[in-house]
C-alpha cells in the first residue's frame, strides 16, 4: 500500500515537470508582441550641415564724418541740403562774416601801432648808442633802450599772432567739406546762431561713399569662438523682405558691451552696395556661416532634447522584470538591466571636451522599444547635428519626440 502511495507521488512529480517543461517551451517559442509605435522617430542619413550664428545689425557707412564749426555766429548761407552729392573743398554754409571782419581790423591796428613802438624804440636805441660812445650817457640807460626794443618786437609779434588767428577764425566761418562723399543729415538751418563756447556743435553728417557699407552687429560670447575674418554671411532687411544679400566679416573688436550682465561683441561686416538699395540706418537680420560640411552621418537636432518620461521609464523596469521572471538565464537578465536607459548620467570624471560633444539619443529597436546611445556630436544647427562617433549608422530610427506631444518652436 505504501509503494503504490510512492509511486502515485512520483506520478504526479513528474507530470508537473513536464508540465512546467512545456509552458515554457510555449513561451519561449511564442513569437514577441510587437507594440505600436509610441514615439515619431526620423531616420539616420547622410547629407550636408551647415552651421551658422545669427546676429542682429545696423547697416551704417564705411566712413562717416561729422561736420562742425570752431567758431560762433549766424548761419548767412546754406549751400547744401539733404542726399547732396559734394565734393572735396565745396562750401557747405557760411557765418555771417561781420564780427570776424572787424576783429581783423582791430588786429592789423593794433599790428600797425606795435610797428610803430618798435620803429621808435629803435631810433632811441641808436641815439642812446652815440651818446654813450661820446660819455654823454651812462650804459645803464642803453641797457633800458634795448630793452624797449626787445618789448616793442614782442609786441608786433604778438599782434601778427592775433591777425594770424582773427584770419583763421573768418577762414572757419566758411565751412567745407573734407571728402567726397554724400550729406546724410543736416542740423542746421539758414539764420540760425552757431554756438561754439564749449563744444563742436554738428552741423552735417557726410558719408564718404554710399556703394560700400558695413554691419555693425552684436554677437553673444557663446559664438564668438566659431568666428574668423574672412566668413561669409547672408543678411535680410524689412525693406527687401525677398531678397538675400551678401556680407564678408571684417573686424571682430574686443571691446565687450555688457548689459544686464549679458556680454556681447561688436563684429562689423563689409557689404557691397552697388545698387544702393541698402540705406544708412536699416535693421538686417544676419546668419555667419562659421561651418559646412558634405556628406556627413547626420540626425535631427530634435533628437538630442528627447528624454523618456518617468512613466516610460517605469514601464520599461516592470518589462524587465518579467522578461527576467519568464527566463531561467541570469545572463539573460543582466542583459536587459543593462539595455536599460538611466535617468541620470553622472559624468564629474569625464573631460570637458568630451562632456560638451557627448549626447544620450534614444532608437527604436525591433520591438518599437527605445534604446538609449551615446553619440559624440560635430556640427549642428536647428535642423541637422552631424555624428561623428557612437552606436549609431545609417537607416537607425532616432526617437524626435513622443506621440501626441507638440512639437518644440523653433
Amino acid at each position: 500500500m505504501a509503494f503504490l502511495t510512492r509511486k502515485k507521488i512520483v506520478l504526479a512529480v513528474g507530470l508537473l515537470i513536464v508540465a512546467g517543461a512545456m509552458s515554457v517551451w510555449y513561451t519561449s517559442s511564442k513569437p514577441a508582441v510587437v507594440e505600436a509605435p509610441r514615439f515619431r522617430t526620423a531616420a539616420v542619413d547622410r547629407g550636408t550641415i551647415t552651421q551658422t550664428v545669427t546676429a542682429t545689425g545696423t547697416i551704417n557707412p564705411v566712413a562717416l564724418i561729422n561736420i562742425g564749426s570752431q567758431v560762433s555766429g549766424t548761419v548767412s548761407e546754406l549751400k547744401a541740403d539733404f542726399n547732396d552729392h559734394v565734393k572735396k573743398g565745396q562750401v557747405l554754409l557760411k557765418l555771417d562774416p561781420t564780427i570776424f571782419n572787424a576783429v581783423i581790423a582791430q588786429s592789423e591796428a593794433q599790428q600797425a601801432s606795435a610797428r610803430a613802438n618798435l620803429r621808435l624804440a629803435q631810433a632811441t636805441f641808436q641815439r642812446n648808442q652815440t651818446l654813450v660812445a661820446q660819455s654823454f650817457m651812462s650804459s645803464l640807460a642803453l641797457d633800458q633802450s634795448r630793452r624797449e626794443v626787445e618789448v616793442a618786437q614782442a609786441n608786433l609779434q604778438l599782434a601778427q599772432a592775433q591777425l594770424a588767428r582773427a584770419q583763421a577764425d573768418l577762414n572757419n566761418s566758411v565751412i567745407r567739406s573734407p571728402i567726397d562723399g554724400v550729406i546724410i543729415k543736416r542740423t542746421v538751418d539758414l539764420g540760425q546762431t552757431v554756438a561754439a563756447s564749449f563744444t563742436t556743435p554738428t552741423l552735417f553728417q557726410i558719408a564718404r561713399d554710399l556703394t560700400k557699407m558695413q554691419i555693425d552687429t552684436s554677437v553673444s560670447e557663446a559664438d564668438v569662438g566659431a568666428l574668423k575674418e574672412g566668413q561669409q554671411a547672408r543678411f535680410v532687411v524689412d525693406a527687401y523682405p525677398d531678397k538675400e544679400f551678401e556680407a564678408r566679416m571684417r573686424q571682430f573688436r574686443l571691446a565687450a558691451n555688457v548689459v544686464q550682465n549679458v556680454v556681447t561683441y561688436n563684429v562689423v561686416l563689409d557689404v557691397d552696395n552697388t545698387d544702393e538699395l541698402l540705406k544708412p540706418g536699416m535693421t538686417a537680420q544676419v546668419r555667419l556661416l562659421v561651418g559646412n560640411r558634405q556628406q556627413v552621418l547626420r540626425i535631427p537636432t530634435a533628437a538630442l532634447r528627447f528624454r523618456l518620461s518617468d512613466e516610460e521609464i517605469e514601464k520599461q523596469k516592470q518589462k524587465s522584470k518579467a522578461s527576467a521572471s519568464a527566463s531561467a538565464s541570469a545572463s539573460a537578465s543582466a542583459s536587459a538591466a543593462a539595455e536599460l536607459p538611466l535617468p541620470e548620467d553622472d559624468a564629474a570624471f569625464r573631460s570637458k571636451g568630451e562632456l560638451a560633444r557627448s549626447f544620450k539619443i534614444y532608437v527604436l529597436d525591433a520591438n518599437n522599444q527605445p534604446q538609449a546611445k551615446d553619440i559624440r556630436i560635430g556640427l549642428s544647427n536647428f535642423r541637422y547635428t552631424e555624428v561623428l562617433g557612437g552606436d549609431l549608422k545609417q537607416g537607425d530610427k532616432v526617437i524626435t519626440r513622443a506621440l501626441g506631444e507638440k512639437p518644440e518652436e523653433l
